[in-house]
């Protein structure tokens, strides 16, 4: 009976996963949000200037520094972890699910209520066409993996297959980065590779490292992922698509009062 239980309690399940990614989104969107701002009202708008000089300068003031450590710490290293999470558990959802085009209209539905409460919270307006909110990406990128899956079931010519399937890739990265959803082209890259190497964990996890090697600190969230027991654990699926746009609203409102 105790070997029972702990074989079920062992390793990290799906929902785990879920929701360690989304603690990481919340902290990267409360610094780009509200911290951000705080930075801006301060007269701090070069946070990509990451020069000794500058960032020691910072730091001894006070208040200024803290603030800006924050946010770096919480957008560099934590909020860096969230995507790739999300990525994984995307290509564990196209295998597990019952039902692909049901999943695919789930995610589009989500993308089109997320993009108002996104564009107010980066844009600070109802509409705003310079960017995309994360669903578009994760729809594009599964839209990307269901058709390799096809691809591979339909076609037998292997040069045949790779050929199709580089066009299909390719196609994905450009429209990526013509609507300009978040990530861009790198979410499909990401979302491929990890679907290719599914079948072995560890040549999974060495793919999506280095499908995120553009960003240093992002690689660290394939830490969890190395501890996913393939469990779905909790069953809450609408709570990370409900949690998405609830919580840009919430902070684009917190926003409002600094």
């Amino acid at each position: 009976m105790g070997n029972k239980m702990a074989g079920k309690i062992k390793g990290i399940s799906g929902s785990t996963l879920k929701i360690i990614a989304m603690v990481c989104m919340l902290a990267d969107h409360t610094a780009a949000i509200l911290l951000g701002k705080m930075l801006v009202m301060e007269g701090i708008t070069n946070v990509w200037n990451h020069s000794p000089e500058y960032i020691s300068g910072l730091l001894e003031q006070g208040r200024i520094g803290v603030i800006y450590l924050a946010y770096q710490i919480l957008r560099r290293i934590i909020g860096r972890l969230a995507f790739p999470i999300f990525c994984f558990l995307l290509v564990e959802g196209f295998e597990r699910t019952g039902n692909r085009g049901k999943y695919a209209v789930r995610l589009g539905l989500f993308a089109v209520i997320s993009e108002i409460p996104f564009d107010l919270a980066f844009a600070g307006k109802l509409f705003d066409c310079s960017s995309q909110n994360v669903f578009f990406s994760l729809l594009l990128g599964y839209l990307v993996i269901w058709g390799c899956c096809v691809l591979e079931k339909k076609v037998k010519n292997i040069f045949f297959l790779w050929g199709a399937s580089a066009c299909l890739i390719l196609a994905g990265i450009v429209i990526s980065e013509t609507l300009r959803v978040d990530y861009g082209g790198y979410s499909i890259i990401a979302i491929t590779l990890l679907y290719l190497f599914r079948q072995n964990k560890v040549q999974q996890i060495l793919a999506g490292c280095v499908a995120f090697l553009w960003e240093v600190t992002a690689p660290l969230g394939f830490i969890p992922v190395a501890f996913y027991n393939g469990k779905r654990g909790l069953s809450f699926k609408y709570v990370f698509y409900a949690f998405y746009p609830l919580h840009l609203l919430v902070l684009y409102l917190i926003g409002l009062f600094l």
